[in-house]
């Protein structure tokens, strides 16, 4: 039996795998798939899957397989699932207030996510920022005023958290439409 060379070993692999849904892949996920390679080998097999385009970097540790044809409006909620799987998210902030029309300006490539790792913006290239912003909250407090977004693979606020996470933590609220935020529901 006739062994693949790495790269079209890699190929074959995320071909069968990749779905429109599923086509975000951590560094880890891809080493898995090659284990028999040193570190060297596939850092030079990664390189070539980037310059070929099997593989555009998302950011630090994540790689887009584009030929599954992401939705291209949710890449950056998927990346921030993706990389902070280990601790608590939720969409909050100016994310949340400029999907429910209470702020007038609409933040273009820029996601808020409150988080309870410690607060980083991520450059994620041509498709924007996702910026956390560390919180104390527990699940536990929130789980009446957070919903699961099946499309974002993340929990969103309700307005009045994301309007109280903007306090918190000194964040701007000359844009907030007042108004908006108190008419009935």
């Amino acid at each position: 039996m006739q062994t693949l060379q790495p790269m079209k070993q890699l190929t074959k692999i995320i071909e069968s795998l990749a779905t429109e849904e599923h086509c975000l892949f951590m560094l880890s996920d891809l080493r898995a798939s090659l284990p028999k390679l040193t570190s060297g080998a596939f850092k030079v097999v990664m390189s070539r899957a980037e310059k070929t385009g099997l593989f555009k970097r998302v950011c630090r540790g994540i790689y887009l397989y584009p030929k599954a044809g992401f939705p291209r409006g949710l890449l950056l909620f998927h990346a921030a699932a993706r990389l902070r799987a280990d601790t608590f998210n939720y969409m909050s902030l100016e994310t949340v207030l400029s999907d429910a029309g209470v702020i007038s300006q609409v933040p273009m490539n820029w996601i808020t996510l409150m988080s309870s790792g410690r607060s980083n913006v991520i450059r994620c290239g041509e498709w924007g920022t996702i910026e956390f912003v560390h919180t104390n909250q527990k699940p536990e407090t929130l789980k009446d005023h957070l919903e699961y977004d099946p499309r974002c693979h993340l929990w969103r606020a309700s307005v009045a958290v994301a309007l109280r996470d903007m306090k918190k933590v000194r964040r701007n609220l000359d844009l907030v439409d007042w108004s908006v935020v108190n008419e009935p529901v």
